[in-house]
């Protein structure tokens, strides 16, 4: 018998739909393509991360590594971040992210084509908040986790999402994190 695929993210009844969840882009949809490994952030868990987050980040600069369909990055940028910065290498994804860009009409989100692992052991830059959500079941979040920290400001957040519970590497403590069906996610922060 052939494995099940997952079921496609839906948004109010359509297939590949995400809705941002807050912010000045609030009940937006966002089309994303049918991929391998691409699993949006559910609402609930998007919910979960910016309660824990205190809703809006005004002015802070974000890294969507990995960032499939968006969600994350897009749902900071509605919610006031200075910048978004997304990372991702599949050109299909990426056509997506610049369409829902313009659909959205910011100009804070960066989107650039490459991959996350290069770009981080290439760049410098820090961040006041990193999404790592790479594709599921891949095992990339435990690779990008060892060099995190280099990259957060001090009292950065960093929120993880992956099949296995998250451990925090030196630097980083786990200041929340659950579980929604076979996702463990955390928010961790710089010490």
């Amino acid at each position: 018998m052939p494995a099940k695929r997952a079921a496609p993210q839906r948004a109010h009844g359509a297939a590949n739909r995400v809705r941002i969840i807050g912010g000045k882009f609030r009940r937006r949809l966002l089309e994303f393509p049918d991929s391998a490994g691409l699993r949006p952030t559910p609402d609930r868990v998007r919910e979960t991360l910016f309660n824990w987050l205190g809703q809006d980040l005004p002015g802070w600069r974000c890294l969507d590594l990995f960032a499939g369909s968006g969600a994350l990055g897009f749902e900071a940028a509605s919610r006031g971040a200075g910048s978004v910065v997304m990372i991702e290498r599949d050109g299909t994804a990426l056509e997506a992210l610049k369409k829902n860009r313009a659909v959205l009409g910011t100009s804070l989100v960066e989107i650039l084509r490459t991959d996350a692992l290069a770009w981080l052991a290439n760049n410098h830059e820090t961040f006041d908040l990193i999404f790592v959500d790479p594709p599921f079941d891949s095992g990339l979040a435990a690779t990008v986790l060892a060099d995190l920290a280099g990259h957060l400001k001090s009292g950065g957040h960093a929120y993880i999402e992956q099949a296995t519970p998250v451990v925090a590497p030196a630097g980083l403590i786990i200041h929340r994190s659950g579980r929604a069906g076979r996702s463990h996610f955390a928010l961790l922060i710089k010490e």
